[in-house]
């Protein structure tokens, strides 16, 4: 069976392994090239691992443009994987492949279609979720479904701790997913709209924290939007200072001051009054310019702003 992949992510890396290891390589993958990884903060170079095995790549920025058709149907694949691609594919592009083009959804389908899925679902407070190869068609993440699995999220789950998640089942899932298809045995089961419900495209500057929300609600923000993400960020002055990981201050009547003030700067971090009068703990941070931990720096900083 010949296969097309295409994605640019850590996905579509996790998903590429997985052909290849399952004997299974594609024969074209289509990726972004280099010169466009800003357009994904999760980038991935799949160009070594490829080459590695023989496989022959595309680069490209629009997956409907005439090159990019041309090329892909000089393959003549039976399927399309597209696991990683931020943009619509087109009527044109997913009938390249004679059985059919297979995406790939790190939500429980129908429900939280669209982007930035894995911080808002974390920002929803869900418990639970899932990943789901789908045939596509001509709406957002609304094909019929060929296989899902479905897991529970902790409540201290993280962007990155759920995106590893999703990669594992990437890892398995997508091998699973050839072999139906080659059987003749891929279903085809209909999505219920009913259900669904669609996540808005979030963007780096939506990471700005609010102090004056709840501490509860700013360690769940923090955990949603880190990394592979953006980042949550705060301002000191002029300088934008992102924030990689909080906890709830376990003593909530110790400190008294106002949202965005820092009450006390230790060893290990430093403590920031929030909207409900607790406190967040803070244990890893940045400037925006470095990855290093600035403790001479927050000493001098009383506050810190949106």
């Amino acid at each position: 069976m010949r296969i097309v992949l295409v994605g640019a992510v850590e996905g579509s890396k996790v998903a590429l392994a997985a052909l290849v290891s399952s004997e299974r390589p594609p024969a074209l993958v289509v990726t972004l090239p280099p010169t466009a990884a800003d357009r994904h903060s999760d980038f991935a170079d799949l160009s070594s691992m490829g080459r590695a095995s023989g496989i022959s790549f595309f680069y490209t920025t629009n997956v409907n443009s005439a090159e990019t058709l041309a090329k892909i149907a000089s393959i003549g694949p039976d399927v399309t994987l597209v696991v990683g691609w931020s943009q619509m594919c087109g009527r044109p592009f997913r009938e390249l492949a004679s059985i059919g083009t297979i995406g790939f959804h790190p939500a429980a389908l129908p429900r939280l279609r669209g982007r930035g899925v894995i911080p808002w679902t974390i920002l929803r407070s869900e418990k639970t979720t899932g990943s789901t190869l789908f045939w596509l068609d001509d709406g957002v993440d609304s094909g019929p479904i060929l296989l899902q699995r479905l897991f529970d999220i902790a409540d201290n789950d993280t962007a990155r701790s759920l995106y590893e998640k999703h990669l594992l089942n990437i890892r398995e899932m997508v091998p699973q997913a050839v072999r139906m298809v080659e059987s003749g045995n891929a279903p085809r089961i209909p999505q219920d709209d009913e259900k669904a419900s669609y996540c808005a495209r979030r963007r780096p500057e939506d990471g700005l924290i609010d102090w004056r929300l709840p501490a509860a609600d700013i360690t769940r923000f923090i955990r949603a939007v880190g990394d592979p993400y953006p980042g949550a960020f705060t301002h000191s002055g002029s300088e934008r200072i992102y924030i990689d990981a909080a906890d709830l201050f376990p003593n909530p009547d110790r400190y008294i001051g106002l949202p965005g003030q820092i009450q006390t700067v230790s060893a290990t971090g430093f403590l920031v009054m929030c909207g409900d009068g607790n406190c967040v703990d803070v244990s890893a941070w940045r400037p925006q310019t470095s990855r290093l931990r600035t403790h001479s720096h927050l000493r001098s900083v009383s506050s810190l702003k949106a």
